[in-house]
């Protein structure tokens, strides 16, 4: 029996370590014998055979990692060249995988991730390379990956939101005047995650809501309209806002920031909210307060989604078994049956309708004013954030496990 590999790789979520746990459990489970490595920093970590052995861990200790934020293994996001144009990259791989005995890799992350997943897969098929098998387990809040329901990592962090919105609905109100909160939302060009404050404002109708996802593009005089109408009513308001929504103003249309970009051509997008707070403060007069809330929605490990981190642990589970039968180039993954009783199928999809796709928020799922969701997407997210989890304390504070 072969051995196995397995890396982090993208952003970091409150349950990617879950679906590692669940990798391990699985190999380990079934393969006494064979050894599973993993590898530190993605598939850089391969590159430069910076590779751990991970076969001694307890019970105990992957408990303990089921419950811990973050990349335990680290992450990276290196691009793969094009094997056409450069076959070192791929070479290199080949070499440390014969080294090390591997003949399955299961490569945890999103979008860039699964566009690693497919080339190395279609690398190996075109190369004669029929004894390693690469798949892909699915992670990302952002929770924009094609060919599944949801990814593991969104309903933790949509729980997180939830909760956080809920939370600064109380605080808004602890004065008689006018306080309008803007809280930014992770997702880039996605609405997904905040669409999750849509989670509080359905418990709680005393403060209104406006949500604007990152499908919609947003003009100065759409928001300040919505704001007056929203504010008839109460003078407090909640406004959440996602990061990769366009703001149209006088002087063109706004990401906040987008100068920084990754090796996969993202930009990184923040600072919508600044807008938004200074058109209120210097144009309206009105007390306003802007929140990004940027690495905390991802690694709140005190606030995880039950649903979510056992979702998790099972496509990690999947993702071995499909290299044990055999398969290379899919990605493990769910599909919801229903939502009362909540049930989902697993099963696995071609990387290819994967691999550098993008899902959305279907326009059919955000209201007519275009400032908040309807009853289908609430349907969607309720149970996705159901069931309490958190991670280990130790003398009154979080405890987490360190590879």
């Amino acid at each position: 029996m072969k051995n196995l590999i397995v890396a982090q790789s993208g952003g970091p979520t409150a349950a990617i370590n879950a679906t590692l746990a669940g990798v391990i459990k699985e190999w380990l489970g079934d393969n006494k014998g064979a050894k599973v490595y993993g590898s530190r920093f993605g598939v850089e970590g391969i590159l430069n055979e910076n590779i751990i052995d991970l076969t001694e861990l307890s019970g105990d200790d992957l408990d303990k990692l089921m419950r811990t934020p973050a990349s335990a293994l680290g992450s990276c996001r290196y691009r793969l060249s094009d094997p056409k144009e450069n076959e070192t990259d791929f070479k290199r791989v080949v070499e440390v995988f014969r080294k090390y005995e591997i003949g399955s890799f299961v490569y945890i992350g999103g979008n860039d991730s699964m566009d690693t997943v497919h080339r190395l897969s279609e690398y190996f098929a075109e190369n004669g390379i029929t004894d390693i098998v690469v798949n892909g387990a699915p992670k990302t809040i952002d929770n924009d990956l094609c060919g599944i329901d949801h990814c593991p990592g969104f309903g933790s962090a949509a729980k997180y939101i939830a909760t956080v919105c809920s939370e600064l609905a109380r605080e808004v109100k602890v004065y008689d005047k006018e306080n309008i909160l803007i809280v930014e939302i992770m997702g880039r060009h996605a609405g997904w995650l905040t669409a999750a404050a849509a989670l509080a404002a359905e418990n709680d109708k005393e403060v209104p809501y406006l949500i604007y996802l990152s499908e919609v593009k947003l003009s100065v005089d759409k928001f300040v309209a919505d704001l007056k109408e929203a504010m008839k009513n109460s003078k407090n308001v909640i406004v959440a806002l996602s990061e990769g929504v366009m703001i149209e103003t006088d002087s063109g249309t706004h990401h906040g920031s987008e100068d920084e970009v990754d090796a996969f051509g993202h930009k990184q997008l923040a600072g919508n909210g600044r807008i938004l707070e200074k058109i209120l403060k210097d144009e309206l007069k009105y007390k306003a307060r802007y929140i990004e809330l940027s690495l905390l929605q991802r690694c709140a490990s005190h606030c995880l989604s039950e649903t979510d981190i056992m979702e998790a642990v099972e496509l990690g589970r999947l993702a071995v078994r499909l290299g044990l039968e055999g398969e290379s180039g899919r990605m493990a993954r769910l599909t919801r049956v229903s939502d009362e009783p909540y049930r989902v199928e697993y099963s696995s999809v071609d990387i290819k309708e994967v691999a550098n796709l993008e899902k959305k928020v279907p326009s059919t799922w955000i209201n007519e004013a275009k400032n908040g969701v309807t009853e289908e997407m609430l349907r969607y997210l309720k149970p996705l954030v159901k069931g309490e989890m958190s991670c280990r304390h130790k003398d009154g504070v979080p405890e987490f496990f360190v590879i």
